[in-house]
C-alpha cells in the first residue's frame, strides 16, 4: 500500500508519499480500506519530533480515518466486511489502509458521507470526554471554548449549543469570530484586543488547549464550582497556580490525553467510544451536531495541508485527505 511517510523529523518537506507493507489484523483488530483521514496539530508535532506515538502504533501519522471494513481480525464481534466506519487511531490514518481495535470503531453517523465522517472521531472523542464526561457540563452553564475556529472548537460550539449551554470563544479575528456565531457561539472574543475574562465574566467550563499562557486568567473567569480542562499546550507547558483562588472558587483543574490511553479500562478509548457512540451520535444525526471540514485535499498533498494548519488564520475547522 501507499502511506505518508517521514525521511526525517522538520518541515512539511519531509512527508514523502511512499509504498509501504499492508497491515494485518491482530486478534480484536479490524482491517480498514481508507477513505480519508484528517489533519490534527498532534499530526505536526510528531512530524517535527515532539510527540511519537504510543508502544507499538503505527509510526505513519494520523489519528482518525473514515472507511470500509476489509478484514476482520480474530474474535471481532458487531462489525462485517464492507461496514463503512469511522475510526479513533493511535496512528496510521495517512495511508490506504489501517488496522484498528475494533473497540475504536464507529459506524458513520445517518447524513454524514464517508469522506466527511474521517472528521469527526478525534474531536467528538476529544469533546465529549471532556466536556461532557469529565467536565459535566449542563444546561444553562457557560462554556469558554479557546481556539473556537478550530477543528475542536467549532465541534465543542456545536456539542455546547446542544446540551443547552451558553458558549463563549476566543478566536484570531472578526471574520473568525463571525463564522463562530454563525455555528451557534453567543460570546464572541477577539483575543488579539480583548480579554477574555472581562467579556466572558464568568464560565463555568472551560475547554483550554493553550496550558501555561492562558493558566491564570483561566483561572480568573471561572465560576465558583467551575472546572477548567486543559487538552493543549500551544502556550507551554509550565505555570503557576493559585491554589487560593481555586479553593475559594471550590474549581477543579483537569488535565487530560487521549492518544496514549489503553484501548480498555473505564478510561481507555473503548470506553470514550462508546460513551460518543451514545451520546453524541444520536445529536450527529439529527442534524445538531456536524462536522467542519474547510477543505478536502488528496492524501498525497498531506505537506500542503500542514502547511495551511501551520499558517494560522486561514483554516476554519478541518482539514481531510481522500485517498480517491
Amino acid at each position: 500500500m501507499r502511506a505518508i511517510t517521514l525521511s526525517e523529523f522538520g518541515g512539511p518537506e519531509v512527508l514523502q508519499w511512499s509504498e509501504v507493507r499492508d497491515p494485518a489484523p491482530g486478534p480484536g483488530e479490524v482491517l480498514l480500506d481508507v477513505a480519508a483521514t484528517a489533519v490534527n496539530r498532534a499530526d505536526l508535532l510528531q512530524r517535527k519530533g515532539h510527540y511519537p506515538p504510543p508502544r507499538g502504533a503505527s509510526e505513519v501519522l494520523g489519528l482518525e480515518c473514515s472507511g470500509v471494513v476489509a478484514a476482520l481480525g480474530p474474535g471481532v464481534e458487531g462489525w462485517s466486511v464492507g461496514d463503512e466506519v469511522c475510526a479513533l487511531l493511535a496512528g496510521g490514518g495517512y495511508a490506504e489502509r489501517v488496522v484498528v481495535p475494533a473497540a475504536q470503531l464507529l459506524p458513520v453517523p445517518v447524513g454524514v458521507d464517508l469522506v466527511t465522517a474521517a472528521a469527526l472521531p478525534e474531536v467528538a472523542c476529544t469533546v465529549w470526554s471532556n466536556v461532557v464526561v469529565l467536565a459535566g457540563l449542563r444546561a444553562g452553564e457557560t462554556l469558554l471554548v479557546h481556539g473556537g475556529a478550530g477543528g475542536i472548537g467549532t465541534h465543542a460550539i456545536q456539542v455546547g449549543k446542544a446540551l443547552g449551554a451558553r458558549v463563549a470563544v476566543t478566536a484570531g479575528s472578526a471574520e473568525r469570530l463571525a463564522r463562530c456565531a454563525e455555528l451557534g457561539a453567543d460570546v464572541l472574543v477577539d483575543y488579539r484586543e480583548q480579554d477574555f475574562v472581562e467579556v466572558v465574566g464568568a464560565a463555568d467550563v472551560v475547554l483550554d488547549n493553550m496550558g501555561a499562557s492562558y493558566l491564570g486568567r483561566n483561572v480568573d473567569v471561572l465560576a465558583p464550582d467551575g472546572r477548567l480542562v486543559v487538552i493543549g499546550m500551544q502556550g507551554g507547558v509550565k505555570g503557576e497556580l493559585d491554589l487560593g483562588k481555586m479553593l475559594g472558587k471550590r474549581a477543579s483543574l483537569i488535565a487530560t490525553g487521549l492518544r496514549h490511553r489503553p484501548v480498555e479500562g473505564r478510561t481507555g478509548k473503548g470506553a470514550v467510544v462508546a460513551a460518543v457512540r451514545e451520546g453524541l451520535w444520536p445529536l450527529v444525526a439529527d442534524g445538531r451536531v456536524r462536522p467542519v471540514v474547510h477543505e478536502v485535499l488528496p492524501l498525497e498533498r498531506a505537506a500542503d495541508a500542514h502547511r495551511a494548519l501551520e499558517g494560522g488564520g486561514a483554516v476554519f475547522g478541518k482539514l481531510v485527505l481522500a485517498t480517491g
